[in-house]
Protein backbone atom coordinates (compact mmCIF):
# COMPACT_ATOMS: atom_id res chain seq x y z
CA UNK A 1 0.00 0.00 0.00
CA UNK A 2 1.35 3.27 -0.84
CA UNK A 3 2.76 5.40 2.00
CA UNK A 4 3.11 2.34 4.19
CA UNK A 5 6.78 0.99 5.57
CA UNK A 6 7.65 -1.58 7.53
CA UNK A 7 8.64 -1.27 10.72
CA UNK A 8 11.64 -3.03 10.61
CA UNK A 9 13.19 -0.68 8.21
CA UNK A 10 14.23 2.02 10.57
CA UNK A 11 17.60 1.98 12.52
CA UNK A 12 19.59 3.55 15.03
CA UNK A 13 20.96 5.74 12.02
CA UNK A 14 17.94 7.56 11.95
CA UNK A 15 17.90 10.98 13.81
CA UNK A 16 17.03 14.77 13.90
CA UNK A 17 19.45 17.72 13.79
CA UNK A 18 19.45 19.04 17.25
CA UNK A 19 22.79 20.64 18.44
CA UNK A 20 24.71 19.24 20.64
CA UNK A 21 24.54 22.63 22.94
CA UNK A 22 20.72 22.22 23.67
CA UNK A 23 19.13 20.95 27.19
CA UNK A 24 17.74 17.94 27.63
CA UNK A 25 14.17 19.94 28.64
CA UNK A 26 13.14 23.21 27.08
CA UNK A 27 10.02 24.98 26.48
CA UNK A 28 9.11 26.88 23.40
CA UNK A 29 6.01 28.65 22.24
CA UNK A 30 3.85 25.84 19.75
CA UNK A 31 4.46 28.17 16.66
CA UNK A 32 8.30 27.21 17.22
CA UNK A 33 7.84 23.26 17.26
CA UNK A 34 10.57 22.26 15.30
CA UNK A 35 8.25 18.98 14.23
CA UNK A 36 5.11 20.16 12.81
CA UNK A 37 2.02 22.06 14.03
CA UNK A 38 -0.65 21.15 16.66
CA UNK A 39 -3.91 22.54 15.88
CA UNK A 40 -5.04 22.46 19.49
CA UNK A 41 -6.51 24.90 21.94
CA UNK A 42 -2.83 24.95 24.06
CA UNK A 43 -4.04 25.15 27.79
CA UNK A 44 -1.13 23.63 28.85
CA UNK A 45 -0.87 23.28 33.10
CA UNK A 46 2.63 23.31 32.36
CA UNK A 47 3.10 27.12 31.35
CA UNK A 48 1.16 30.28 32.23
CA UNK A 49 0.65 30.98 28.34
CA UNK A 50 0.56 28.86 25.25
CA UNK A 51 3.33 26.88 25.48
CA UNK A 52 4.73 23.29 24.45
CA UNK A 53 6.43 21.12 26.78
CA UNK A 54 9.49 19.61 25.10
CA UNK A 55 11.71 17.00 25.89
CA UNK A 56 15.03 16.44 23.79
CA UNK A 57 18.21 14.33 24.44
CA UNK A 58 16.30 11.04 23.89
CA UNK A 59 17.35 8.43 22.23
CA UNK A 60 14.33 6.67 19.54
CA UNK A 61 11.85 7.29 21.91
CA UNK A 62 9.03 4.63 21.17
CA UNK A 63 6.53 4.65 23.59
CA UNK A 64 5.27 6.97 26.83
CA UNK A 65 3.05 6.96 29.51
CA UNK A 66 1.35 8.31 32.60
CA UNK A 67 1.69 7.15 36.03
CA UNK A 68 -2.11 7.99 37.52
CA UNK A 69 -1.17 7.79 40.85
CA UNK A 70 2.63 10.16 41.08
CA UNK A 71 1.44 11.82 37.92
CA UNK A 72 4.88 11.01 36.67
CA UNK A 73 5.65 10.29 32.76
CA UNK A 74 7.41 7.43 31.64
CA UNK A 75 9.50 7.75 27.91
CA UNK A 76 10.53 3.51 26.67
CA UNK A 77 14.22 4.61 24.95
CA UNK A 78 14.90 2.24 22.17
CA UNK A 79 18.48 3.26 21.85
CA UNK A 80 19.18 1.56 18.62
CA UNK A 81 17.34 -0.56 15.78
CA UNK A 82 14.10 -1.86 16.87
CA UNK A 83 15.07 -5.88 17.26
CA UNK A 84 18.82 -5.19 18.43
CA UNK A 85 19.55 -7.17 21.63
CA UNK A 86 22.48 -4.87 22.73
CA UNK A 87 21.09 -4.53 26.70
CA UNK A 88 21.48 -0.44 26.29
CA UNK A 89 17.68 0.51 25.83
CA UNK A 90 16.27 2.39 28.88
CA UNK A 91 13.23 4.39 31.22
CA UNK A 92 13.17 8.22 31.04
CA UNK A 93 11.47 9.82 34.41
CA UNK A 94 9.81 13.05 34.14
CA UNK A 95 7.99 14.28 37.11
CA UNK A 96 4.37 15.66 37.12
CA UNK A 97 5.69 18.82 35.96
CA UNK A 98 6.99 17.34 32.68
CA UNK A 99 10.80 18.17 33.91
CA UNK A 100 13.60 15.16 33.33
CA UNK A 101 13.56 13.58 36.68
CA UNK A 102 16.14 11.19 35.61
CA UNK A 103 17.05 10.77 31.50
CA UNK A 104 17.90 6.76 32.51
CA UNK A 105 15.89 6.14 35.37
CA UNK A 106 15.50 2.45 34.13
CA UNK A 107 18.83 1.34 31.97
CA UNK A 108 19.83 -1.72 30.72
CA UNK A 109 23.07 -3.42 31.46
CA UNK A 110 23.12 -1.43 34.97
CA UNK A 111 21.68 -2.48 38.40
CA UNK A 112 20.95 -5.92 36.70
CA UNK A 113 18.44 -4.61 34.75
CA UNK A 114 17.95 -6.33 30.89
CA UNK A 115 16.48 -3.49 28.75
CA UNK A 116 16.59 -4.39 25.08
CA UNK A 117 14.26 -2.35 22.75
CA UNK A 118 11.58 -1.02 25.35
CA UNK A 119 8.48 0.11 23.35
CA UNK A 120 5.15 -0.42 24.66
CA UNK A 121 4.30 0.96 28.92
CA UNK A 122 1.71 0.61 31.12
CA UNK A 123 1.73 0.95 34.20
CA UNK A 124 -1.19 -0.83 36.70
CA UNK A 125 -0.99 -0.08 40.61
CA UNK A 126 3.18 0.45 41.27
CA UNK A 127 4.20 -1.43 38.27
CA UNK A 128 5.73 -0.38 35.33
CA UNK A 129 5.01 -2.62 32.34
CA UNK A 130 7.56 -2.58 29.52
CA UNK A 131 7.57 -4.50 25.72
CA UNK A 132 10.74 -5.74 24.87
CA UNK A 133 10.66 -7.22 21.43
CA UNK A 134 9.73 -11.00 22.69
CA UNK A 135 9.51 -10.26 26.51
CA UNK A 136 7.19 -7.91 28.71
CA UNK A 137 9.58 -6.51 31.57
CA UNK A 138 8.23 -5.61 34.97
CA UNK A 139 9.63 -2.94 37.38
CA UNK A 140 9.07 -0.87 40.42
CA UNK A 141 7.12 2.54 39.31
CA UNK A 142 8.71 4.12 42.33
CA UNK A 143 12.11 3.12 42.42
CA UNK A 144 12.81 1.53 39.34
CA UNK A 145 13.63 -1.79 40.53
CA UNK A 146 13.44 -5.09 38.30
CA UNK A 147 10.81 -7.32 39.24
CA UNK A 148 10.90 -9.97 36.55
CA UNK A 149 9.81 -10.87 33.13
CA UNK A 150 6.45 -12.37 31.93
CA UNK A 151 6.56 -16.13 31.27
CA UNK A 152 5.95 -16.22 27.70
CA UNK A 153 7.72 -19.72 27.45
CA UNK A 154 4.12 -21.03 25.76
CA UNK A 155 3.84 -18.68 23.36
CA UNK A 156 5.53 -17.63 20.07
CA UNK A 157 6.39 -14.23 20.15
CA UNK A 158 8.25 -12.09 17.67
CA UNK A 159 7.89 -8.34 17.71
CA UNK A 160 5.98 -7.11 20.73
CA UNK A 161 4.91 -3.13 21.09
CA UNK A 162 1.67 -2.26 22.42
CA UNK A 163 0.64 -2.58 26.34
CA UNK A 164 -2.66 -1.31 27.59
CA UNK A 165 -4.57 -2.79 30.81
CA UNK A 166 -8.22 -1.78 32.24
CA UNK A 167 -6.07 -2.49 35.50
CA UNK A 168 -7.19 -6.21 36.07
CA UNK A 169 -6.19 -7.50 32.69
CA UNK A 170 -2.93 -6.50 30.91
CA UNK A 171 -3.02 -6.67 26.45
CA UNK A 172 0.32 -6.97 24.77
CA UNK A 173 0.32 -6.23 20.88
CA UNK A 174 2.59 -8.47 18.80
CA UNK A 175 3.11 -7.60 15.49
CA UNK A 176 5.12 -9.78 14.48
CA UNK A 177 2.61 -12.70 14.67
CA UNK A 178 -0.49 -10.77 14.49
CA UNK A 179 -1.58 -11.89 17.94
CA UNK A 180 -3.27 -10.00 20.74
CA UNK A 181 -1.79 -11.65 24.19
CA UNK A 182 -3.70 -10.71 27.38
CA UNK A 183 -2.98 -12.17 31.17
CA UNK A 184 -4.32 -11.58 34.28
CA UNK A 185 -2.37 -9.27 36.69
CA UNK A 186 -2.91 -12.36 39.58
CA UNK A 187 0.31 -14.02 40.84
CA UNK A 188 1.02 -16.79 38.90
CA UNK A 189 -0.95 -15.77 35.82
CA UNK A 190 0.46 -16.90 32.08
CA UNK A 191 -0.39 -14.91 28.85
CA UNK A 192 -3.39 -16.40 26.42
CA UNK A 193 -4.19 -15.52 22.81
CA UNK A 194 -6.95 -12.86 23.08
CA UNK A 195 -7.00 -12.97 18.82
CA UNK A 196 -4.73 -14.20 16.17
CA UNK A 197 -5.48 -12.99 12.64
CA UNK A 198 -3.80 -11.83 9.73
CA UNK A 199 -6.22 -9.17 9.66
CA UNK A 200 -4.31 -7.21 12.16
CA UNK A 201 -2.18 -6.29 9.71
CA UNK A 202 0.23 -5.66 12.47
CA UNK A 203 -0.87 -4.31 15.65
CA UNK A 204 0.96 -2.12 17.03
CA UNK A 205 -0.64 0.35 19.92
CA UNK A 206 -3.26 -0.64 22.63
CA UNK A 207 -5.54 1.56 24.45
CA UNK A 208 -8.65 0.58 27.04
CA UNK A 209 -12.01 2.64 26.49
CA UNK A 210 -12.70 4.85 29.81
CA UNK A 211 -16.37 5.13 28.73
CA UNK A 212 -16.99 2.01 27.16
CA UNK A 213 -14.08 -0.19 28.83
CA UNK A 214 -13.86 -1.27 24.79
CA UNK A 215 -10.17 -2.29 23.97
CA UNK A 216 -8.92 -0.29 20.69
CA UNK A 217 -6.02 -1.87 18.51
CA UNK A 218 -4.33 0.27 15.70
CA UNK A 219 -2.35 -1.05 12.64
CA UNK A 220 1.06 -0.60 11.28
CA UNK A 221 0.85 -2.17 8.26
CA UNK A 222 -2.50 -1.23 6.75
CA UNK A 223 -3.96 1.74 8.94
CA UNK A 224 -6.75 0.53 9.93
CA UNK A 225 -8.48 0.85 13.75
CA UNK A 226 -10.09 -2.14 15.49
CA UNK A 227 -12.19 -2.58 18.41
CA UNK A 228 -11.99 -6.42 20.21
CA UNK A 229 -14.50 -7.99 22.46
CA UNK A 230 -13.37 -9.39 25.47
CA UNK A 231 -14.20 -12.72 23.48
CA UNK A 232 -11.39 -11.51 20.94
CA UNK A 233 -14.53 -11.07 18.08
CA UNK A 234 -12.79 -8.43 16.01
CA UNK A 235 -15.17 -5.40 14.12
CA UNK A 236 -13.42 -2.79 12.13
CA UNK A 237 -13.57 0.44 13.00
CA UNK A 238 -11.53 2.00 10.25
CA UNK A 239 -10.23 0.48 7.32
CA UNK A 240 -8.24 2.10 4.16
CA UNK A 241 -9.69 1.52 0.70
CA UNK A 242 -8.54 1.74 -3.00
CA UNK A 243 -9.67 5.07 -2.76
CA UNK A 244 -9.71 5.83 0.25
CA UNK A 245 -6.41 5.55 2.04
CA UNK A 246 -6.50 7.75 4.84
CA UNK A 247 -4.44 6.23 7.57
CA UNK A 248 -0.55 5.39 7.31
CA UNK A 249 1.51 3.33 9.70
CA UNK A 250 -0.64 3.81 12.70
CA UNK A 251 2.02 3.42 15.99
CA UNK A 252 -0.11 4.87 18.58
CA UNK A 253 -3.54 5.57 20.09
CA UNK A 254 -4.86 6.16 23.53
CA UNK A 255 -8.49 7.87 25.06
CA UNK A 256 -9.36 11.53 26.79
CA UNK A 257 -11.33 10.93 29.92
CA UNK A 258 -14.29 11.94 27.87
CA UNK A 259 -13.75 8.71 25.54
CA UNK A 260 -12.05 10.69 22.41
CA UNK A 261 -9.42 8.20 20.56
CA UNK A 262 -6.04 9.62 19.99
CA UNK A 263 -4.12 8.08 16.81
CA UNK A 264 -0.45 8.58 16.08
CA UNK A 265 0.29 8.55 12.38
CA UNK A 266 4.02 7.33 11.98
CA UNK A 267 4.67 7.46 8.27
CA UNK A 268 1.62 10.79 7.12
CA UNK A 269 2.99 13.12 10.03
CA UNK A 270 -0.21 13.54 12.10
CA UNK A 271 -1.96 13.16 15.12
CA UNK A 272 -6.08 12.21 14.17
CA UNK A 273 -8.82 12.35 16.90
CA UNK A 274 -11.76 10.25 16.87
CA UNK A 275 -15.53 11.18 18.83
CA UNK A 276 -17.72 8.37 20.12
CA UNK A 277 -19.54 9.47 16.82
CA UNK A 278 -16.81 8.16 14.96
CA UNK A 279 -15.84 11.84 13.58
CA UNK A 280 -12.21 12.70 12.56
CA UNK A 281 -10.34 15.32 13.44
CA UNK A 282 -5.94 15.81 12.57
CA UNK A 283 -5.07 17.81 15.15
CA UNK A 284 -1.66 17.96 14.26
CA UNK A 285 0.05 17.57 11.00
CA UNK A 286 3.40 17.85 9.49
CA UNK A 287 4.95 15.66 12.64
CA UNK A 288 8.35 13.96 12.00
CA UNK A 289 7.13 10.33 13.52
CA UNK A 290 5.00 10.37 15.85
CA UNK A 291 5.22 6.82 17.60
CA UNK A 292 3.43 5.52 20.57
CA UNK A 293 1.59 8.62 22.33
CA UNK A 294 -0.32 9.05 25.38
CA UNK A 295 -3.10 11.14 27.29
CA UNK A 296 -2.96 12.70 30.96
CA UNK A 297 -6.84 12.77 31.61
CA UNK A 298 -6.10 14.19 34.91
CA UNK A 299 -4.34 17.55 33.42
CA UNK A 300 -5.53 17.09 29.89
CA UNK A 301 -2.20 16.92 27.90
CA UNK A 302 -0.97 14.78 25.06
CA UNK A 303 2.50 13.42 25.54
CA UNK A 304 3.90 12.12 21.94
CA UNK A 305 7.31 11.12 21.47
CA UNK A 306 8.97 11.57 18.05
CA UNK A 307 11.10 8.40 17.10
CA UNK A 308 13.76 9.40 15.13
CA UNK A 309 13.05 13.16 16.06
CA UNK A 310 15.12 11.88 19.57
CA UNK A 311 12.30 13.97 21.30
CA UNK A 312 9.18 14.27 22.91
CA UNK A 313 6.48 16.98 23.72
CA UNK A 314 3.40 17.49 25.97
CA UNK A 315 1.02 19.66 24.75
CA UNK A 316 -2.34 21.29 25.99
CA UNK A 317 -5.58 19.65 24.34
CA UNK A 318 -8.50 21.80 23.17
CA UNK A 319 -11.26 21.42 25.56
CA UNK A 320 -14.74 20.90 22.87
CA UNK A 321 -14.73 18.64 20.08
CA UNK A 322 -14.91 20.69 16.78
CA UNK A 323 -18.34 19.98 15.33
Amino acid sequence: MFGVKKRSKFTSSDHFPFTQSEPILTIRPFSLIRRGVFALLLACSVASVAMALQVIGLKQPAGIAVDPVSGAYFIANENGAPTDRDNNGFITKLNQSGKVEKLKFIEGGVGGVMLHSPKGLAIVDRTLYVSDIDRVRSFDAATGRPLGDMDFSAMKTDFLTGLASDGNVLYIADSGTDTIFKVTLRPGAKPVILVKDPVLAGPHGLAVNPVTHALVIVSWNAGKIFEVSPAGALKVLFANSFFNSRFGNLMGVDFDANGNMYVSDYSMGKVIRIDSALRIQTIAEFLTTPAGLAIDRKNHLILVPYLTGNTAEINGLGREFKK
